[in-house]
């Protein structure tokens, strides 16, 4: 275990995150997802929801600030509808961890899968909430 690193971050996780680079996209997927359908890099994190994880993430991972949205969710498919709350505790999570949160926007469901196809990787969590998957765009950490 290291210190300042939340325990929900996994050894492999912590370094998928350390190899992307500025761009690389990550998906924190529900547990629904078809990930291995998608994507050939594919982490586990069954029984951890996408707001602890983003909980985790958010000090060790600088948002793309060239970008107008380095958050992405799936919009609700038609005659369906979202849950607000499952937005609001993501950005809850965000915030609480660094103190501001990046842009969010939403794509529609098969464009969310394609570029899920092109991301860096995929995160498989425990998270049960319906349209709870969100994209992440890393950006360039600040040297200090």
């Amino acid at each position: 275990m290291l210190k300042g690193i939340h325990p929900a971050i996994s050894p492999e996780l912590l370094k998928t995150l350390a190899e992307m680079g500025h761009g690389d996209e990550i998906v924190l997927s529900d547990a629904h997802f078809p990930a291995h359908q998608l994507h050939h890099r594919v982490i586990r994190a069954d029984g951890i929801d996408v707001a602890t994880l983003l909980t985790g993430i958010s000090p060790l991972f600088e948002y793309d600030s060239y970008v107008d949205a380095p958050l992405i969710m799936m919009q609700a498919v038609q005659s369906d509808t979202l849950d607000p709350d499952v937005e609001k505790r993501y950005l809850n999570a965000i915030q609480t961890a660094v103190g501001n949160v990046p842009n969010l926007t939403r794509i529609e469901r098969f464009a969310f899968y394609e570029r899920a196809k092109t991301a860096y990787a995929v995160v498989i969590t425990g998270e049960l909430a319906k349209y709870g998957n969100i994209i992440l765009k890393k950006g360039v950490t600040p040297v200090k």
